[in-house]
This record gives structure tokens, C-alpha cells and sequence, in this order.
């Protein structure tokens, strides 16, 4: 039987190296890249195909949110298990809407793990006990407006909206995605005109809203 093969994205070294060592101590996986973002997490799911992404939510250039919408739409049939501290239902409620076939709370224990990595593996979805379904249930059906309500925006305007609600520069925004400083203020004036909003604190808590950003940002 092929090993069940395996990502792990987090931007703690200490953490992925504490993942790796228990995932590599299950029968029959294989663990096949780490990465510490986003941005380098996508482009080694596109490199290797692991057959599960395990990402963090809150990572530098591009968060696991992010990252499990791109890999869901453009890479499968790689699932991904978002791994979080956070047992609430906005939390597991984002993950599930982005695409995520799990979220796994780091405060799990090994057995708890290999029942995710194998539940998944086989095309299942789990979510640790301590996140109630119907409360996650609930959070969609609150939140299903704001999410119509962001699919208004270009994946590039979504991109920088997240970033500008992060507090980056607009130099920042553009060395970091690689385009002119002209080309992010032209994404900016566009999403603001599109949303009807014009200043930044609008902007982050618009995306704080929509779930494009944490509201610890």
C-alpha cells in the first residue's frame, strides 16, 4: 500500500519539527515537505502532490485560509487539515468555507492525529470533539451574506485587501507579490470604489468581517 503522503505549513520551526516527528511515527506515513508560509506552502503542494496539506491559519505572505482555498481550488486532489488553537466556531467555521476536509486542534493528542490523517486520507472530514458541528453550523448560516459579499472581488484585489488589513505597506504589498507600487494602488482605489469604502480602517474591518483576516489583526 502507497504511504498516505504529507505537508506540513507552519511558520514555527519548533512546531513543524513537532508535527513531523509524530506523523512520522504513524504507520504508513510519509512526511514529504515542511514549509514556514504560505506563499512557499503553495509551491510545494504544486511540486510534490502530498495526498494531506496540514496548515496553520495565521502564517506570513499568504494565510492557511488562503492556502487551502488556492490548493482546494487548483490542486487537488491534495486535501488539506487546518491545524489551530482555536476551538471556536468563527475559526473552524472560515475553515470549512475555504474548503478545508479538516481542522485539527494543536492541543490534540497522537491518537486523535492518526484518526484525522486516516479519516482524511480516505476522503472523510474531521474536526476535533471540541468543535461542535451545529455551532459550526450556525456560523455559516450567520456569515453566508458576507461571503457572497467578498466573491465581489478579484482574487488579486481579495490578495491585497489581506494584506493591507495586516498592516503591510504598500511597497511591502508589491515586493512581497512582485508587482509596481502603481499596480497595487491601482487594486486599492479599484476594491475601495468596488466595496465603498475609503480608509484603511474601513478596509480591515471589512476583512475582518468576511474572514479574510483574524480579528486579533
Amino acid at each position: 500500500m502507497d504511504p498516505i503522503r504529507v505537508l506540513i505549513a507552519d511558520d514555527h520551526t519548533l512546531v513543524r519539527a513537532g508535527i513531523r516527528v509524530l506523523l512520522q511515527g504513524l504507520a504508513g506515513v510519509e512526511v514529504v515537505a515542511e514549509a514556514c508560509d504560505g506563499r512557499e506552502a503553495l509551491a510545494l503542494v504544486e511540486a510534490h502532490r502530498p495526498d494531506i496539506l496540514f496548515t496553520d491559519i495565521a502564517m506570513p505572505l499568504m494565510n492557511g485560509l488562503e492556502l487551502t482555498e488556492r490548493v482546494v481550488r487548483d490542486l487537488a486532489p491534495t486535501r488539506v487539515v487546518i491545524l489551530s488553537m482555536h476551538a471556536s466556531e468563527e475559526y473552524a467555521g472560515r475553515a470549512i468555507q475555504a474548503g478545508a476536509a479538516g481542522y485539527l486542534l494543536k492541543a490534540a493528542g497522537v491518537a486523535e492525529l492518526e484518526i484525522a490523517v486516516r479519516a482524511v486520507a480516505r476522503g472523510e472530514t474531521y474536526f476535533s470533539p471540541a468543535v461542535s458541528t451545529h455551532v459550526i453550523a450556525d456560523y455559516l448560516r450567520r456569515t453566508s451574506g458576507a461571503s457572497s459579499e467578498s466573491a465581489l472581488l478579484t482574487p488579486r484585489q481579495r490578495e491585497i485587501l489581506r494584506l493591507v488589513a495586516e498592516g503591510h505597506t504598500t511597497k511591502g504589498i508589491a515586493r512581497s507579490l512582485g508587482i509596481s507600487v502603481k499596480t497595487v494602488e491601482t487594486h486599492r482605489a479599484e476594491l475601495m470604489d468596488r466595496l465603498g469604502i475609503h480608509d484603511v480602517a474601513g478596509l480591515v474591518k471589512y476583512a475582518i468581517r468576511v474572514g479574510l483576516v483574524g480579528p486579533e489583526v
